[in-house]
């Protein structure tokens, strides 16, 4: 119908600015006809999803996504956003750092290593050390390695090493070579038996110039042949037709044997070589020349073919080792100069936002530290937040740390829960009215929104009186 006729609850960025929040509003308001919309932060509905009945209003939420984390103290169930802190790193940062190792430990499989393969590991495989550099050593320990390490196996064929023929193909591959040798050698002795006839046709001329009693030119044909006398010329005569008559006896063999072999399956080599001439000794050098062409060609046929082996096992040579990689990857939301990063971890955050309240409020955070986001549901990420706390915290102080139900789908769930608690109130909902009125960064604050801040103009400055007003009688321009 063109337009929405339903209330839009929509999440926003931490402190989000009112440009942005504008246009969305004016899109949602003038193009879809929305009587109300409300804006909440993600990571506060997730908290206001798990909050129970024992929790204090008040804590510090600790949320980790894809591209960013956030530190941000809620106090009396608002948050404080002159407090709230961002890192810069997330779950895609992990990825591609791990991407990074990966590849440069296995340069052979640098295309198979993808991002989103990458991801899948990071979501399976991987764990937040409580202590890394207690968790490295123990690492170094070949047992320990051999015990904790994972193996990923990357898609491989089977079939770039050996052959995977039967017999019955490799006997029918024999054949169809053999046929293509007989054809090239046939083949040559016809271009052959042309070239012979052809001066034999010539040589034959040149005698009957001779017989003929043409003496000039018979001797001037002689020495265009390089000949010196007329029983030179009918040596060359009786060689030339014997050479003829072999090669028009080998063709006939030639063919009688292939037709002996379309009879015969038997991959026999035809006998190429009846009368033991000069010229079946060229032809069986010729075959020899084309031996490279046709490696698989043998004439003992019943002789059995040896498989080839593979070196190695191509299955190994295709795994991924998982080792040190596995704590390492998720490591830089804590250490993030491991990537390069001049940043601040979580512990370092944590510690920054706590002391920027008084020891009363400290404690009362601490009671209840959440953690939510997807890059939170690493093992261990839990414990690692807690050891963290104590070494922070004053001695025999206490402290509560809670992680979210669905760290990825609470956010949804939190949003949906204050939609359906909140929808016949006024809270939190901005109306057309109120965005008509007030314009489009307008926003009504509740428990789990951004704080409001409307913009302040800067006032004009008073103008400057003339200078012969501004003087006073009896004071220099420097007094005054």
């Amino acid at each position: 119908q063109g337009c929405v006729d339903h209330p839009i609850v929509l999440t926003e960025a931490v402190c989000n600015p009112l440009y942005s929040r504008q246009m969305m509003s004016e899109l949602l308001f003038e193009c879809y006809q929305v009587p109300k919309v409300s804006y909440g932060v993600d990571s506060l509905y997730s908290f206001y999803h798990n909050r129970r009945q024992s929790w204090p209003c008040s804590g510090l939420v600790i949320s980790s996504g894809y591209q960013c984390t956030h530190i941000l103290p809620v106090l009396e169930g608002r948050l404080d956003a002159k407090n709230c802190k961002r890192i810069n790193l997330g779950g895609c940062q992990a990825a591609v750092y791990l991407q990074r190792l990966l590849q440069l430990k296995y340069p052979g499989h640098f295309a198979a290593i993808t991002l989103s393969r990458m991801e899948e590991i990071l979501h399976e495989h991987s764990y937040i050390a409580e202590d890394y550099i207690e968790e490295l050593q123990k690492w170094r320990s070949p047992e320990y390695y051999e015990d904790n390490v994972h193996k990923m196996q990357l898609p491989f064929s089977s079939k770039l090493l050996g052959s995977t023929l039967s017999s019955e193909e490799k006997q029918e591959r024999r054949q169809q070579q053999l046929r293509r040798l007989q054809e090239l050698n046939a083949r040559r002795r016809e271009e052959k038996l042309q070239l012979d006839q052809e001066r034999l046709d010539r040589l034959l001329y040149v005698q009957e110039l001779l017989e003929d009693g043409q003496m000039d030119q018979f001797h001037k044909a002689l020495v265009e042949l390089n000949m010196d006398s007329a029983e030179e010329l009918q040596s060359y005569i009786n060689k030339l037709s014997v050479s003829v008559e072999q090669t028009k006896q080998k063709i006939l063999q030639a063919e009688a044997n292939i037709e002996v072999d379309v009879v015969d399956s038997k991959p026999e080599t035809p006998d190429l070589d009846p009368l033991g001439s000069e010229q079946s000794l060229e032809d069986v050098e010729s075959m020899n020349e084309f031996e490279p062409l046709f490696a698989e060609e043998q004439p003992e046929v019943e002789k059995p073919v040896a498989t080839v082996q593979p070196v190695f096992n191509l299955a190994e040579y295709h795994q991924l080792f998982l080792g040190t990689e596995r704590i390492r990857a998720p490591e830089i939301v804590f250490q993030p100069s491991l990537i390069g990063e001049d940043q601040a971890g979580i512990a370092e955050t944590m510690q920054y936002v706590l002391e920027r309240y008084p020891k009363e409020q400290q404690a009362v955070l601490v009671q209840n530290v959440f953690l939510t986001g997807g890059n939170t549901m690493y093992p261990g990420m839990k414990a690692r937040v807690q050891k963290e706390l104590l070494e922070m915290r004053p001695f025999q102080s206490s402290f509560q740390v809670h992680l979210a139900s669905s760290p990825v789908l609470d956010a949804w769930y939190g949003a949906r829960d204050w939609a359906v608690e909140h929808m016949t109130r006024e809270e939190g909902w901005i109306s057309r009215k109120d965005y008509e009125e007030k314009g489009g960064e307008y926003l009504k604050e509740h428990c789990a929104s951004n704080v409001y801040v409307p913009i302040r103009l800067p006032k004009q400055p008073p103008r400057a009186e003339a200078p012969s007003r501004a003087l006073a009688s009896g004071s220099t321009p420097c007094e005054q």
